[in-house]
């Protein structure tokens, strides 16, 4: 049984850095984390897509993309490949800012993406298979019963499966905790996850995300 289910959308910058704070506690006490999908895309599905910025129908596209590629990645190799895609795609679209290329053209550039992590390139052939997306829009369903609406990505699990389940949306931040203020935010998210009656936290100011 895992320690924490990750809820993510490649796409989300936030989630992201999320995402890499989570992997330095993996390392740091050897936490089992499944990863698991929500996509954007089917969150803002009934929102009017022209109050958004510029190009934002194109990238939760591009978000899902990626969701399918990772549900072929698991559908081969189990959760660890959806971790390697992950960062694959993470490294990408966020450290590397190369989302144009994704844009235009997904499947090389994906291809690329796994042929220089090592990863079988014949997942790419995933982007345009909407066969996987009944799976992301389940996974996506559970995020938001285990949460409720009006949440983006991450959704984190604690303890899933145990008496002990809860999640949260979140946590937002900007940078990604390394060592000991890693371990302690952990510490102190997972008090808050699990504390009854818990619902919220919450401050809109925020600096721009940094993934280094």
């Amino acid at each position: 049984m895992a320690d924490l289910e990750f809820f993510f959308d490649p796409i989300c910058p936030w989630a992201w850095i999320t995402s890499r704070w989570v992997c330095e506690v993996q390392n740091l006490r050897s936490y089992d984390v499944t990863w698991r999908f929500i996509s954007l895309k089917i969150l803002n599905e009934d929102r009017d897509y022209s109050t958004f910025p510029d190009g934002y129908p194109a990238i939760h596209m591009v978000g899902t993309m990626g969701l399918r590629v990772a549900a072929a990645a698991r559908q081969a190799q189990g959760n660890e490949a959806v971790g390697k895609v992950y960062t694959a795609l993470g490294m990408s679209l966020h450290n590397r800012s190369e989302r144009d290329q994704m844009v235009a053209d997904p499947h090389a550039a994906m291809t690329v993406l796994l042929a220089d992590s090592d990863l079988p390139t014949q997942w790419a052939d995933a982007v345009h298979d909407s066969a996987f997306d009944d799976l992301i829009r389940a996974e996506t369903v559970l995020g938001l019963e285990r949460t409720g609406k009006d949440v983006g990505t991450p959704i984190l699990t604690f303890h899933p499966g145990s008496a002990r389940e809860s999640s949260f949306f979140g946590p937002v931040i900007s940078t990604i905790p390394r060592g000991q203020d890693a371990l302690r935010l952990w510490d102190a998210i997972e008090v808050l996850a699990t504390t009854s009656g818990m619902a919220e936290l919450k401050r809109s100011l925020r600096s721009r995300p940094s993934f280094d």
